[in-house]
């Protein structure tokens, strides 16, 4: 799962490592989403980011399941560096030939002080594999973290290079699920949203 609307989303702020809170529409996602999942999912478990949009999001799910949410630091989303906590408007003031080149393919513009992609993905599939590890593999478990955690993800689940754009979204407290085991990696649901929807969310 992504977490739900944070300040930073509401704020439409370039979040990465910068640690906001839920708005109050996040909060009801979130219950939302905690709703739809205590029927016919059998989550055992309950992991998330240690970042508060995604903790926050993670204890209200979990506390609905009667669990404790597991916080993993590798789970956080892409640190953007120098452009972090920004809105376009200040990357344009602020940095205006990043703003130049993003305009043309965000995807390759170097940030100072980015983490990078390669590490990036490096630490978000260790931290996943070591939750596989502790499971077996009859087990539901849920995760709650970013968009762009889940994006490096999955492209190294499908094989796809993360250097390059990758062909999906996650929206705001948006349901994936991955079934794991047998050949390979199956997507079995992503990017749903439909328990926001029922709730008069667009």
């Amino acid at each position: 799962m992504r977490h739900a609307e944070s300040e930073g989303n509401a704020a439409q702020r370039i979040q990465g490592w910068n640690d906001e809170p839920l708005t109050d529409r996040g909060r009801e996602q979130a219950k939302a989403l905690a709703k739809r999942l205590q029927n016919g999912y059998g989550i055992c478990a309950v992991y998330a980011s240690s970042l508060s949009r995604a903790r926050q999001t993670a204890e209200i799910i979990a506390g609905s399941l009667g669990l404790t949410p597991v916080l993993d630091d590798r789970l956080r989303e892409y640190d953007c560096g120098v452009v972090t906590g920004l809105t376009w408007e200040e990357v344009q003031a602020q940095y205006p030939d990043i703003a130049r080149r993003w305009a043309e393919d965000s995807w390759r513009v170097p940030i100072p002080g980015e983490e990078g992609i390669e590490l990036f993905q490096q630490r978000v599939v260790s931290a996943m594999d070591d939750v596989i590890a502790r499971h077996k593999e009859e087990d539901t478990v849920a995760v709650v973290a970013h968009g762009g955690t889940w994006s490096a993800y999955l492209a190294y689940l499908v094989g796809l290079d993360y250097r390059q754009r990758q062909p999906w979204v996650f929206d705001n407290a948006s349901l994936s699920i991955i079934i794991l085991g047998g050949i390979r990696p199956r997507i079995a649901l992503l990017n749903d949203t439909c328990h926001l929807n029922a709730d008069g969310e667009k």
